[in-house]
């Protein structure tokens, strides 16, 4: 049966969910105790089940923190497989999946940043502004992240928003070695990235 579920939630087809649920009213429950597990949310996310996915996360909002044995939870999935549109519906169904912690603390706004995609970063910044105080395992912010990376427009939206947003707090917060982003910039001769930070933000430049 839960073969079936998996080829129902990749396909999209809500009307077989609920066939299987009339006879297994159990069947999502199976979902909830492994540590680590391909939900039906999960697989309709990365297949670009919008629908699907919605409806089983309406159903069991547990799974929206559910990630797979990669390390990866629904919005992640439909991020990493370029399901746009269904990226932009999850997040409108729940802002709060941007903030949820994957593979070494990434959340799917750090990908973002990552990949440098500044139209959904800006979505996501509105969305859910408290996200831009999550941090990686190495406490990297999603600025630490864009400056790692070379993403220029991607640390423009974020510094664009933090500027409105009061940015400095964030700004200063260094990772686990102690760096700020700005240091990171400036360490690995990065001026683009560099010149892009406020003058009127106070940085300590470690040296």
């Amino acid at each position: 049966m839960e073969q079936i579920l998996a080829e129902a939630a990749q396909s999209g087809d809500i009307n077989a969910l609920y066939d299987l649920l009339r006879q297994d009213p159990t069947l999502l429950d199976k979902y909830v105790e492994p540590s680590f597990v391909d939900t039906p949310a999960n697989l309709a996310a990365a297949a670009g089940s919008t629908h699907f996915a919605i409806e089983v996360l309406r159903l069991k909002p547990p799974f929206r923190t559910k990630l797979n044995p990669d390390g990866y939870g629904p919005l992640d999935l439909a991020l990493r497989s370029g399901k746009t549109g269904t990226v932009k519906r999850l997040v409108k169904h729940d802002p709060e999946l941007i903030r949820v912690k994957g593979r070494e603390g990434f959340t799917p706004l750090h990908y973002v940043a990552e990949v440098g995609d500044a139209e959904l970063l800006a979505e996501f910044l509105e969305a859910c502004p408290e996200s831009t105080e999550d941090l990686t395992i190495r406490g990297e912010t999603a600025v630490h992240i864009a400056v790692r990376n070379m993403n220029v427009r991607a640390l423009q939206v974020l510094l664009s928003w933090l500027e409105r947003n009061d940015g400095e707090r964030i700004l200063n917060w260094t990772d686990e070695n102690g760096d700020t982003a700005l240091h990171i910039a400036a360490s690995t001769n990065n001026f683009e990235a560099r010149n892009l930070f406020p003058n009127f933000f106070s940085f300590t430049l470690i040296n």
